[in-house]
């Protein structure tokens, strides 16, 4: 352990902490301030500090590219995050989306996919879950063409996992439109 020694000056004010260097036990654990290589250790040689250096540099890179991919929305290699289509709009991708009502909690996004498969190429499967994760009991199922969606409304009250389910268009959600009724609080 190192002891911090206050110095007072003369007109009773404190000065800056000393260390005391002595305290150190001999053979204990020290890390080197300088980083020279040949103070490192035994076990460690330039060609590793150098590795380490190198990949510390890559790290860097790749931690600026994703702030940049976040901050400007775009994509660095010209492929979506997930390898998915990128939609155009909010709008557009709600234009090709489903709404599945009454999903068994025990339903997996597979299965979802498997039943809409034959409407048209799903290109993503959404079952909400609840903040402790358990499912709500709904999903959205996207498709890569706005045609799957007509076809999958077809497919309303049939049964998955035993549960009749409920097939919608998806809404786009109007932010600050609340519709209340006849204005009765």
């Amino acid at each position: 352990p190192i002891r911090a020694n206050t110095a007072k000056m003369a007109d009773g004010a404190e000065g800056e902490e000393l260390y005391d260097e002595q305290a150190f036990e001999e053979g204990a654990d020290e890390i080197p301030v300088d980083g020279g290589a040949e103070d490192f250790g035994a076990g460690q040689s330039a060609e590793e500090l150098e590795a380490m250096k190198k990949k510390l540099k890559e790290m860097e890179e790749e931690a600026a590219r994703l702030k940049a991919l976040q901050a400007g929305g775009g994509s660095a290699d010209g492929a979506g995050a997930s390898g998915s289509v990128e939609p155009g709009s909010k709008e557009e991708a709600d234009a090709r989306s489903i709404y599945v009502g009454n999903v068994d909690y025990s339903c997996t996004p597979e299965e979802l996919q498997q039943h809409f498969q034959s409407c048209g190429t799903v290109n993503r499967v959404t079952i909400l879950t609840d903040k402790f994760g358990n499912p709500k009991g709904y999903a959205y199922v996207e498709f890569l063409e706005v045609d799957a969606v007509g076809n999958a409304v077809l497919l309303d009250n049939t049964e998955v996992r035993g549960r009749q389910i409920k097939v919608v268009q998806k809404r786009t959600n109007v932010p600050g439109l609340k519709v209340r009724g006849r204005g009765r609080g």
